[in-house]
């Protein structure tokens, strides 16, 4: 295939065994783990759990990723998309309360093809935020939750971090498409999310005023009730961090405290988390546990 499905617009080659453009990943998917997960925020994990399939690369390949063994190194191991539907309906069966895609963004060809015929749980689409508008369209009445984060909305941060300048912009856009397509927060009697956006901001070090900027652009842009909010203090020095000083610290208890009383004063609905979370013990274990 070409390959034009996330912002790089590499149009690279990739085929069914060799990667090539940014991701470096083949055209059939590469994934990980395949599980439930209880640590999304409360009406995504519930009581049960969320039905995970992480997969491998990553159109952003951030420096502090935690996930760099599967997003930067590619560890994995390639499914047909019949094993992903397996997947899903196994998952399913375990007692998912929904479908999750983690970095789905570069196999939304081979998604959309899954998800031919629709589940009987909700679908989440767990991105980085760095999407296509034109790629998101085709996926209009298949995903039923949008998980994106808004990492950054200052070009020269997201360039240092992400090697992505024109992130803010096709966040924005992307997040706005979503919202197009799921509208309001809708929840079940259970409190479940069956419809709608949440959106993720990860507090990193030094970095209280670039939240803060986050956080009002949310509140500006949607009105109570449109979206939720969550707000991530697990940071802790991973990745490629050495190499950028600034960032090879933990979250100061200080940082996470004011950017959560930033949040309560917008009034933002959603999700503030406690700093417990950073911690390695809530990073899963890539072991291709469920493939």
């Amino acid at each position: 295939m070409i390959c034009n499905l996330c912002p790089r617009d590499c149009n690279a080659q990739r085929t069914k065994t060799s990667g090539a453009g940014f991701c470096g990943m083949p055209s059939v998917p590469v994934a990980a783990r395949a599980a439930l997960h209880l640590w999304e925020e409360p009406p995504i994990s519930g009581t049960r759990g969320s039905g995970t399939i992480f997969f491998s690369g990553c159109p952003l390949q951030c420096v502090f990723c935690q996930n760099e063994v599967i997003s930067h190194d590619h560890f994995g191991i390639s499914i047909t998309p019949q094993r992903i539907r397996a997947l899903c309906l196994d998952l399913i069966a375990q007692g998912a309360h929904n479908i999750n895609f983690v970095s789905p963004t570069h196999y939304a060809h081979t998604l959309l093809e899954v998800l031919r015929e629709p589940l009987s749980v909700p679908v989440v689409w767990n991105t980085g935020g760095y999407e296509k508008v034109e790629t998101l369209a085709a996926l209009d009445g298949k995903v039923d939750i949008y998980l994106p984060d808004l990492k950054y909305l200052n070009s020269d941060i997201a360039a240092r971090y992400s090697s992505a300048p024109d992130y803010p912009s096709r966040a924005i856009a992307a997040i706005q498409e979503m919202f197009r397509q799921v509208g309001p927060i809708q929840l079940d009697e259970n409190g479940l999310l069956k419809k709608g956006v949440i959106i993720r901001h990860l507090i990193l070090p030094g970095q209280l005023p670039a939240a803060r900027s986050v956080m009002d652009w949310v509140a500006e842009t949607f009105q109570p009730g449109d979206v939720l909010f969550s707000l991530m203090s697990q940071y802790i020095p991973h990745g490629h961090v050495s190499e950028y000083p600034e960032l090879n610290r933990p979250l100061r208890k200080a940082e996470a405290r004011k950017a959560a009383e930033y949040m309560s004063l917008l009034g933002l609905d959603g999700f503030s988390q406690e700093q417990t979370a950073a911690s390695q013990a809530y990073i899963p274990h890539f072991d291709l546990t469920g493939l």
